[in-house]
């Protein structure tokens, strides 16, 4: 603790809501915690008219969920960067649904800053703490291989899927056969989100995304629309020279 507490803006604590281990591994390869950050945004969703028989596209709701975690990490994010962080690690978002607004949703974004202790500058090339929803251990791998976070990237596709018809329903009764429509508007959704998510890591002229991961939620809208977020770090090779420090010694306490 007393590195810490030597250093300027602590004031003796940190805190974090990395495990044990995590910790240790974010602390080997360079980086020690600042504090505990979150970013909260609390967004009425709109009301968006759909056909029954037409898959589509809500392109209002989609933009409401986008821009609401936005809110959020911007908000996580200044948190951070009043901490002179370089990054913010393990990053997670969460939606939360209350009795006191059946349109209404809180938005949350957290993570832990951090910061260089080599005196470096992590910061993405917008000038902003990197992010990356990364856990401790993939992060430390991550930084083995000689690349860096530059920031948690996602995209987001609210997609109605087109009910049954009576004559579908009929044919396909008692049938092993693939219902095309539905196949396509599916496929449609979730590209719609990877691309999404590819435009922002271009934006951060990322050399690749890591730890995709595609989530599908019908949240309050019945079983017929569905939110498709895709979410991943985008990383790129690190610049000049950097020493990883290695992983020291564990001594067993089996014997």
């Amino acid at each position: 603790m007393a590195e810490l507490e030597d250093r300027p803006g602590h004031k003796g604590m940190f805190t974090s809501d990395l495990s044990v281990n995590e910790f240790l591994l974010i602390k080997e390869v360079g980086f020690h915690p600042l504090g505990f950050v979150m970013g909260s945004s609390i967004y009425h969703l709109g009301i968006q008219t759909r056909r029954w028989s037409q898959s589509q596209e809500l392109s209002k709701l989609t933009e409401a969920m986008y821009e609401a975690r936005q809110l959020a990490m911007d908000r996580m994010d200044a948190e951070a960067t009043e901490l002179g962080a370089d990054g913010v690690v393990g990053v997670r978002l969460d939606v939360n649904y209350y009795e006191w607004g059946a349109d209404t949703a809180e938005f949350i974004a957290v993570g832990t800053a951090v910061k260089a202790e080599d005196g470096r500058s992590y910061r993405n090339r917008q000038g902003k703490p990197f992010t990356s929803d990364l856990s401790g251990q993939d992060f430390w791998v991550l930084m083995q291989t000689g690349h860096v976070p530059l920031g948690l990237v996602m995209g987001t596709c609210v997609y109605h899927i087109a009910h049954r018809g009576l004559g579908q329903t009929v044919r396909a009764a008692g049938r092993n056969v693939e219902l095309p429509n539905f196949t396509q508007a599916l496929y449609e959704a979730r590209e719609l989100a990877m691309t999404r998510m590819q435009d922002e890591a271009n934006e951060l002229q990322a050399s690749g995304i890591v730890g995709v991961r595609l989530e599908e939620k019908s949240h309050m809208w019945g079983a017929h629309t569905i939110e498709f977020l895709s979410l991943g770090t985008a990383v790129a090779r690190s610049t000049g020279d950097f020493t990883i420090p290695q992983p020291k010694t564990i001594i067993s306490l089996d014997g």
